[in-house]
C-alpha cells in the first residue's frame, strides 16, 4: 500500500513538472529564509544561558526621579558592593567589576593589546565561566594574579604551560597566571580575554580606594547572586533604600535589581519601566520569519489543492474499486508530507550554502546544530504540520465525492474549491505588502537619523587610547605631531566624541530648586573644540593664555537653552560644590545615541581626568597611508612599548547604526524573497486558472471576444484579491510601524504616498504575472480547446 502511494506521488510530481518545481522551490525558499532568521533569533535569546546561575544573577541599577520622570542607569556607588552582603540571607554573594579596558599584555617578546576586566574575587564563583585550570574560589585571591582565556594563553605562550608564568601588564607590573578560562562564547554579556583582581586595580588606581566609602560617586557596577529567583522581589525591597539610608536624599532615589535574563533583550528603561531593547528586534524578525513561512505555505497549499482537484476522477476510480475514505485521506496527506519533506531537505541545503554570507551580514558565527534534538523535533513537527494542513483540503474534500457522480462528470470541483484559494492569496499578498511598507519606512528612518547635523567634523579624525607612556610624554608627543606637517590639531579627553562615559549635575543662577538636569561631561585638554571642529557660538574656547581656565567651564547650546541665561558669559556655575566661570557656548554636538535629542553638555579642563584618549585631526591629504605612517612613528618614539592602534571616528560613529542597518538590510532581503515566493505561487496558480478555463476562453473567442478582453477578464479576478489585501494590510502596517517608530525620540513620519505606491507595485506585479499566463491562453486556437465538445 505504501509503495503504491509513493509511486503515485512520484508519478504526479513528474507528470506536472512545472507545478511541482514551483511548489517545492517556493516552500524551500520560505523555509530556508525562516531557518536563517530563527538562527539569529535563537542566538540573541541564548545570551548568558550557558552560565549555570543565569536565572539567579542580577545587576544593581538606580532609579532616580527628576525632570518629571524616573531615570534609570547602571553605574552605582562602590560601597554598594559590601553593603548588600549584610542586607538579608537571600543575597548569597556580590561582586564588583570594572567597565572593561584595553591593556598591554606581554611575555618575553610577545606583546598584545587585549580587553579585560578587573573583578572582585567572588566573580568567577558567581558567574561560573568554565575554568580549564585553577579553582574559581581562589584564582583571584592574590592581588598580583591574572586569569586568561585558552586562546590568549596560546597567543602568549604557544605550547608552553601557562600556569604560574608572569605576564607583564602595561609594561609596569607582573601578574601571575593562576587560571585558564575556556574561551568566552559570543553570546555572553561579558566580553573579555583576561580577568585581574579588583585588589590590583585598587593598588594601581588610588581613586578606587578613595571611593570605597563614597556614596556620591556613581562610577561602578555591582552584581548580586540570589539563593532563588523567586526571592527577587524580597531582595529588591532590601536593597532599594540603601542610597537614601546613606545620605543620597537630594532627590528620590532607589536601587533595584536587573535580572541577567534581561541584560541583552530588555536593557532600555522608560520612566522606570523596562521598555525592550534587542527584544524589539527579536520580535520583529520572528514576525518576518513567520510571515515568509506563511507566504510559502500558502503557495504550497494553494497549488496542492488546485492540482488535487484534477484528480477527482482518480478518487472516483479508487472508490469504485473498494478504497475507503480513510485510505484516500491518508494517501493525500501522505503525498503532501512527502513533498514537504523534499522541500525541507532542499531548504536546509540552501540555508547551509548561504550561511557563510549570512554570517558576514549579521556579524555572527551562526550554525545549524544537526546533533540537536531540538532541531530535529522542530523539523519533524514542521514537516508534519505543513504536510497535514496542505493535504487536509484534498484529503477530506475530494474523498467525500460519490464515485458515480464523479465518473459521470457531474461534479464541478473548481467552482466550489476556489474560495479557500482566494482567501489564501489575499492573505499572502497582505503579508507581502506589510513587508514592503515596513522596509520602506525603516529605510526612511535610517536616512533621517544618518542625515542629522553632528555639530563636529568627522573627516580625518582618529582616536588613540592612552597609556602610561603616553600620559608621561603627552606634551612633547603633541608638539612633535603638530610639527610633523601631517597633523592639524591634537587633544585628549576622558571619552571619545562618539560616546558618553560621564554625566553630572550642574547648578546655575535662577535654577528652580526642584529641577535636576544631567549634563554630558567632557574632561579635556586644550584644543578640544578645535580638534573636533566644534563651532564656538558665544565667548571663547579654553586657552593656555588664561591661567584661570582651570576653573572655567564651556557649555553647549542645549545646556544654555535649559538654563535660560540671557547674558551667559561670565556666569558662575556650581559644579561639585565649586564655582566655575562660564567662558563660552559651543554648538550642539551629537555624542550619544543618534536616535535621541542632543543632550546638555559641559566641558572642563582636567589634565588628569582626561588621560583616557588622544584625538588627532590629520591635515587633508591624498596619501592618508603616508600620514598615518608619520603619526605612528611619533607615537612609537614616545611610547615604544605599545603597539600603535587607532580608530577613525567616522567608523566608530557608523557602528551606532549597526542594529538598525541590519534590520533594514534583512527586511529588504526577506521582503524581496517574499515577493519572489509570492510571484512563484501566483505564476503557478494563474497558469492553472488559465488552463482550467481553456474551454471558456475558446467559447468566448468564438463569440467574438478579443484577446485583450480575455486577458482583462482573467486578470481582474486576481487584481480584486490584491486590492482587498491592500485595504486590509495598509492600516495594519500603519499601526504596526507607528508602534515600532515610537521607540525613537527622533523618528520619521510615515508618508501617505508610501501606501498607494506599495499597493500599485503589488498590483502591477500581480497583473504582469497573471496577464502573461492569460495572454498565452487567450491567443491559443479555440478549435483545439473545443474539439472535445
Amino acid at each position: 500500500m505504501l509503495k503504491n502511494y509513493l509511486l503515485v506521488t512520484i508519478r504526479n510530481l513528474l507528470k506536472n513538472r512545472v507545478y511541482s518545481f514551483i511548489n517545492i522551490t517556493g516552500l524551500a525558499i520560505g523555509i530556508a529564509c525562516s531557518v536563517l532568521i530563527l538562527l539569529w533569533v535563537k542566538h540573541e535569546t541564548s545570551f548568558d544561558k550557558f552560565i549555570p546561575k543565569h536565572d539567579r544573577l542580577y545587576q544593581v541599577w538606580v532609579h532616580a526621579e527628576f525632570d518629571g520622570k524616573i531615570n534609570s542607569w547602571r553605574s552605582i556607588p562602590l560601597p554598594t558592593y559590601e553593603a548588600v552582603k549584610d542586607r538579608q540571607a537571600n543575597i548569597v554573594n556580590s561582586a564588583v567589576t570594572s567597565w572593561g579596558a584595553t591593556h598591554l599584555l606581554s611575555w618575553k617578546d610577545t606583546r598584545f593589546n587585549k580587553d579585560g576586566h578587573a573583578v572582585s574575587e567572588e566573580f568567577l564563583e558567581m558567574f561560573e565561566y568554565p575554568l580549564l585550570q585553577g579553582d574559581a574560589s581562589t584564582v583571584l585571591d592574590e592581588p598580583y594574579s591574572i586569569v586568561i582565556t585558552e586562546s590568549l594563553a596560546q597567543s602568549l605562550f604557544g605550547d608552553e604551560e601557562p600556569m604560574g608564568k608572569l605576564v607583564r601588564i602595561d609594561d609596569e607590573h607582573e601578574l601571575k597566571v593562576t587560571g585558564i578560562l575556556k574561551d568566552i562564547p559570543d553570546n555572553s554579556s561579558f566580553e573579555f580575554e583576561y580577568l585581574y583582581p579588583w585588589k590590583f586595580k585598587r593598588i594601581i588606581e588610588p581613586w578606587v580606594e578613595e571611593n570605597e566609602d563614597n556614596w556620591g560617586n556613581y562610577s561602578f557596577q555591582v552584581f548580586l547572586e540570589l539563593d532563588d529567583a523567586d526571592h527577587e522581589l524580597t531582595a529588591n525591597e532590601a536593597v532599594a533604600p540603601l542610597l537614601t539610608e546613606n545620605g543620597q536624599e537630594d532627590m528620590p532615589r532607589s536601587l533595584f535589581l536587573h535580572p541577567m535574563a534581561d541584560w541583552r533583550l530588555n536593557s532600555n528603561f522608560e520612566n522606570g519601566v523596562a521598555k525592550g531593547g534587542m527584544n524589539d528586534y527579536v520580535k520583529l524578525f520572528t514576525i518576518i520569519a513567520v510571515f515568509i513561512l506563511l507566504i510559502a505555505c500558502i503557495n504550497f497549499m494553494n497549488l496542492a489543492t488546485a492540482r488535487s482537484e484534477r484528480r477527482a476522477k482518480e478518487v472516483g476510480v479508487r472508490k469504485s474499486v473498494g478504497s475507503g475514505k480513510m485510505e484516500l485521506v491518508l494517501q493525500f496527506i501522505g503525498e503532501s508530507i512527502f513533498i514537504t519533506l523534499i522541500s525541507f531537505v532542499l531548504a536546509i541545503l540552501l540555508a547551509q550554502l548561504i550561511l557563510p554570507l549570512y554570517n558576514q551580514l549579521v556579524e555572527k558565527e551562526l550554525f545549524i546544530d544537526y546533533l540537536s534534538g531540538e532541531f530535529w523535533t522542530a523539523a519533524i513537527a514542521f514537516i508534519l504540520l505543513v504536510g497535514i494542513v496542505a493535504g487536509s483540503y484534498p484529503a477530506f474534500y475530494l474523498s467525500s465525492f460519490q464515485p458515480v457522480k464523479v465518473l459521470k462528470g457531474k461534479v464541478k470541483v473548481g467552482k466550489n474549491g476556489s474560495t479557500p484559494r482566494k482567501v489564501l492569496v489575499t492573505l499572502q499578498f497582505g503579508f507581502a505588502i506589510l513587508l514592503i511598507i515596513g522596509t520602506a519606512v525603516i529605510y526612511k528612518q535610517i536616512q533621517l537619523v544618518q542625515s542629522r547635523d553632528l555639530g563636529y567634523n568627522q573627516e580625518n579624525l582618529l582616536t588613540i587610547p592612552m597609556n602610561n607612556g603616553m600620559i608621561k610624554n603627552y606634551r612633547p608627543l603633541k608638539l612633535e605631531l603638530l610639527n610633523s606637517g601631517v597633523v592639524e590639531s591634537v587633544t585628549k579627553s576622558n571619552s571619545s566624541i562618539t560616546s558618553i562615559t560621564s554625566n553630572n549635575f550642574l547648578s546655575w543662577p535662577g535654577k528652580p530648586e526642584e529641577l535636576r538636569v544631567i549634563f554630558t561631561t567632557i574632561a579635556a585638554d586644550y584644543d578640544y573644540t578645535k580638534t573636533m571642529g566644534i563651532k564656538v557660538l558665544e565667548g571663547r574656547d579654553f586657552s593656555e593664555d588664561f591661567k584661570s581656565d582651570s576653573s572655567a567651564i564651556v557649555i553647549n547650546k542645549a545646556a544654555l537653552d535649559i538654563m535660560g541665561l540671557e547674558d551667559p558669559i561670565g556666569t558662575q556655575l556650581d559644579l561639585w560644590g565649586e564655582k566655575r566661570t562660564l567662558i563660552g557656548v559651543v554648538d550642539n554636538t551629537l555624542m550619544g545615541s543618534p536616535y535621541d535629542p542632543i543632550k546638555p553638555m559641559f566641558i572642563v579642563i582636567d589634565r588628569n581626568w582626561s588621560d583616557n584618549l588622544v584625538t588627532v585631526r590629520l591635515n587633508k591629504t591624498d596619501d592618508l597611508k603616508a600620514s598615518l605612517a608619520q603619526v605612528q612613528g611619533v607615537f612609537e618614539k614616545y611610547n615604544p612599548a605599545y603597539p600603535f592602534e587607532y580608530r577613525f571616528v567616522d567608523e566608530d560613529f557608523a557602528k551606532k547604526f549597526t542594529t538598525i542597518n541590519l534590520t533594514s538590510r534583512l527586511a529588504g532581503i526577506f521582503a524581496t524573497l517574499a515577493i519572489i515566493i509570492t510571484g512563484l505561487g501566483l505564476f503557478g496558480l494563474a497558469s492553472f486558472t488559465a488552463e482550467q478555463r481553456t474551454k471558456e476562453i475558446g467559447i468566448r473567442k468564438v463569440l467574438g471576444a478579443s484577446v485583450g478582453s480575455l486577458v482583462a477578464l482573467i486578470s481582474s479576478e486576481f487584481s480584486r484579491l490584491v486590492i482587498i489585501s491592500f485595504i486590509i494590510s495598509a492600516p495594519l502596517a500603519w499601526w504596526l510601524l507607528n508602534s515600532y517608530l515610537d521607540r525613537y525620540p527622533i523618528r520619521t513620519n510615515i508618508d501617505w504616498w508610501v501606501f498607494p505606491l506599495t499597493g500599485f507595485i503589488a498590483l502591477s506585479f500581480a497583473v504582469i504575472i497573471v496577464a502573461n499566463q492569460a495572454w498565452g491562453a487567450a491567443r491559443s486556437n479555440p478549435v483545439k480547446s473545443l474539439r472535445s465538445e
